[in-house]
Formats: C-alpha cells, sequence, structure tokens
C-alpha cells in the first residue's frame, strides 16, 4: 500500500528557497531589534556608568583609595551596609506574607491595599522623608522618637522597598498549581511542610529576586531618609549624604569613587542572588 503526501503550499513555502528567505528575514528583524535594544541600553545605562567610573578614575589610582577609605566613607558604609541588610531581611519575611495575603486571601479593601503597595514607586521619597518626620519626629502622634537614629533610617527603607519584594514574589503565586498543594495536604503533609517543601522551592528565584532589588534601592536611597536620618557622622550617615557632602565640597572625584562602590557592591549581590535563584529554579523544574 503506497502512501501519498499532499502539498500545502502554506506549509512548505510555495517555492523552492522560500522557507530560507522568511528564516533570514526573521533573523534580520531580530539583529535589528536586537541591535536598537543595546544601543538604547547604552546610552542610558552603559555610558553613564563609563562616565562616572572615568572621572573616578581621573586622578589616578592613589585618590580613588584615598576616598573609599577614609574614616568618613567608611562609616557611612557601615551604616548603609548594615541597615540595608536589615532591611532587606525584614522585607524578605513580611513582603512575602504581604504577597500571600494579596493572592491567597479575600477581605474588604483589598484592591485598595493592592494598590497602596505601589505608592512608594509613584511618592517622591522627599515627600516620604517628611512622612517619616512627621510620624516619628520630634513631635510624633505615636510616641515614637526614631529622629538621627538608624531605626528611623530603617523604617524609611522598608517604605520605599517594601514593593520590590511583593510584586516580585505575587505573580509567582498567582500562578502556583494549587492541585499540588491539595494533593500534599491529601498525603497527610501539614502547613508548614507544604510551604518549606511545596511553595518555597518555587518561590526562592523571585524571592531573591526581590531581595535583590530591595538591597540595591536601599544603599542608594537619599530622599526618604535625608530629613528622618539627619546624616549624623558615624550614626546615621549613609552613602549617599556622604557623596552630597563631598559634591559640595567640589570634591567631584571622591564623590564618584564612593559611588563606584555602591554600584559594584549591588552588582555584586545582584549577580549572586540570580545565580543562587536561577539554579534553584532549574533544580526545581528537574525535581520529579
Amino acid at each position: 500500500m503506497t502512501s501519498s503526501v499532499v502539498s500545502r503550499p502554506e506549509l512548505t513555502g510555495g517555492e523552492p528557497g522560500r522557507a530560507s528567505r522568511l528564516l533570514e528575514r526573521r533573523h534580520g528583524t531580530t539583529s535589528l531589534r536586537v541591535g536598537a535594544a543595546s544601543i538604547w541600553l547604552s546610552l542610558i545605562v552603559l555610558l553613564p556608568l563609563a562616565a562616572i567610573l572615568w572621572q573616578s578614575a581621573g586622578g589616578g589610582w592613589r585618590p580613588f583609595w584615598l576616598a573609599v577609605t577614609s574614616n568618613a566613607a567608611i562609616e557611612s558604609f557601615k551604616v548603609t551596609l548594615t541597615v540595608s541588610f536589615g532591611v532587606t531581611a525584614v522585607n524578605l519575611v513580611f513582603g512575602l506574607l504581604v504577597a500571600w495575603v494579596l493572592t491567597r486571601d479575600e477581605f474588604v479593601g483589598k484592591r485598595l491595599i493592592d494598590s497602596v503597595i505601589d505608592l512608594p514607586f509613584a511618592l517622591p521619597t522627599i515627600v516620604a522623608s517628611l512622612v517619616m518626620l512627621a510620624l516619628y519626629g520630634p513631635a510624633s502622634p505615636v510616641g515614637l522618637h526614631l529622629q538621627h537614629t538608624r531605626w528611623g533610617i530603617g523604617v524609611a527603607l522598608l517604605f520605599v522597598t517594601l514593593p520590590f519584594v511583593v510584586r516580585s514574589v505575587q505573580p509567582v503565586l498567582l500562578e502556583l498549581d494549587r492541585e499540588i498543594e491539595e494533593a500534599a495536604a491529601s498525603l497527610g503533609a501539614n502547613n508548614w511542610i507544604i510551604f518549606t517543601r511545596v511553595m518555597l522551592p518555587a518561590l526562592l528565584p523571585s524571592l531573591l529576586s526581590g531581595a535583590g532589588l530591595a538591597f540595591s534601592r536601599a544603599i542608594g536611597e537619599f530622599g526618604s531618609v535625608v530629613l528622618i536620618g539627619g546624616a549624623v557622622p558615624g550614626e546615621t550617615e549613609v552613602s549617599s549624604q556622604w557623596i552630597r557632602t563631598l559634591i559640595e565640597n567640589d570634591d567631584r572625584t571622591g564623590a564618584a569613587a564612593i559611588s563606584i562602590v555602591l554600584l559594584a557592591i549591588s552588582f555584586i549581590v545582584l549577580f549572586i542572588l540570580r545565580a543562587i535563584g536561577s539554579r534553584a529554579a532549574r533544580r526545581d523544574a528537574l525535581a520529579p
């Protein structure tokens, strides 16, 4: 018995070489998009980074080293990193909790709260500092005086960085298959086992990504901490405020050097967290 194959022009290309020409045209369009994206990225991100790197190295290695190892710089790094790591850790827990509530629970005012989460993205950071000063300043209506303290800086940074974790985790929670949780529960797993063994591995990449973004925002934040922190040297002066001081003193090379250190720290932390998240995602995908 002989089988016959009917040639369909829409599948074969209709004529010899047409399919290859279509592939070449598609490849050319892809190359054009990649080229346009690369040019835009270079103009918006890479060129400014190259400019600040050139300015920081303009006086040579010694001025750069003196700028980043001065007592004031080191103290500002200590304050910045200590508070930023603490804020990131807190946001990991409560950002996940908020995302969970918004995704899994139904309650009155849910849409309003979901909209409020994005408020720090739209609110000018200096306004956030005014809000924190009104709430936790000398005339605090709640009886908490946090001005010129690291606790005040921490609260301000929690306010501006919480959305990064919530918005990173929320879409993943929405896409998680509820049947897997129900199957685990039917096999006798309690809520803690279901969360740590079933859900957390799937949430880990997005959690780490949100944590990296929150940390990067925290170490470079200026507006939200400028009033509540007060820039007390060695106590509440973060690196961004020390950079402003250097610029006011016409030390642009020193300011650029501090900026490069913050950029390097941010990049390293983001790279490490993304690498861990990618590895966890691959391991979760290969798990039976």
